[in-house]
């Protein structure tokens, strides 16, 4: 018995040390700048009304791989953290019942690129409209934050009510549930698990898409903004009463919205 405990210690930490490396990978590439040619560091700021700062010169015009891959990057680096207790409770499930023949470490592979892939899809659409955005003189050129008082408000408003609607409700109670969700959607086989972790992923991107399009007010590469949200996505579907948190974040986003109106 005390050589199969240790296989699963043994097994759980190195499903661990493997999303940590992710997620300081992703951390680390989006620090060098993401390509974008410029640190993250200096194109972050603090400030709740980004729209009040001084714009630096110059253009910041990426190529759509380019700011696809930045996207991504940033969702690994922010979501990973919080899909971790279902693909550790995946793995387990798996060591449980038996794998038949394929392991715990492929299935868990899958699920965790099923969801992944969701993301890639989430941040394709999203780069497509920063690209739509920039033009507009919506947003900087240079340091991809608002530039308006107006779009900066319709934002932070919709990403305060977003946080009261039935659809997120929804979609956080299966982030929240990492068992019941398992038991609810539990497909077998190595196909089954990516679309396990895609069907996961898109209760996971319905649950935070608004959070993310805050980045369009703070900055797409403000390194304070990222990691705000990132915390924010991990109380509210990790920790308990984090579904509260997130209506009062909901509620001061509205009065932010109300507020950056006025300034």
């Amino acid at each position: 018995m005390s050589r199969i405990d240790d296989l699963l210690r043994r097994e759980r930490s190195i499903t661990a040390f493997g999303l940590i490396a992710v997620v300081a990978l992703s951390w680390s590439y989006l620090w060098s700048g993401a390509g974008m040619g410029m640190s993250a560091l200096r194109m972050t700021s603090i400030a709740l009304f980004p729209h009040l700062l001084t714009d630096r010169a110059g253009s910041m015009d990426p190529s759509l791989p380019t700011a696809i891959l930045m996207w991504w990057t940033m969702m690994i680096a922010m979501m990973t953290p919080s899909a971790a207790p279902l693909v550790l409770l995946y793995r387990r499930v798996l060591r449980h019942y038996g794998a038949a023949g394929t392991g715990t470490a492929v299935p868990s592979l899958m699920l965790l690129a099923g969801y992944l892939a969701t993301w890639l899809a989430f941040s394709i659409g999203m780069a497509l409209l920063q690209n739509i955005l920039q033009p507009t003189g919506l947003m900087s050129d240079m340091m991809l934050w608002s530039r308006s008082a107006l779009f900066s408000a319709i934002v932070l408003v919709a990403a305060g009510l977003y946080q009261f609607s039935p659809f997120k409700r929804a979609c956080l109670a299966q982030c929240r549930s990492p068992v019941n969700f398992l038991m609810t959607h539990w497909r077998p086989g190595v196909f089954g698990s990516l679309m396990l972790g895609m069907r996961h992923g898109a209760y996971c991107v319905g649950c935070c898409w608004m959070l993310m399009a805050l980045l369009f007010v703070g900055g797409i590469m403000n390194l304070v903004w990222i990691a705000a949200l990132s915390f924010f996505v991990f109380v509210e579907k990790l920790l308990p009463g984090g579904e509260y948190v997130g209506r009062a974040l909901g509620a001061v986003l509205i009065v932010w919205a109300g507020v950056t109106l006025m300034v």
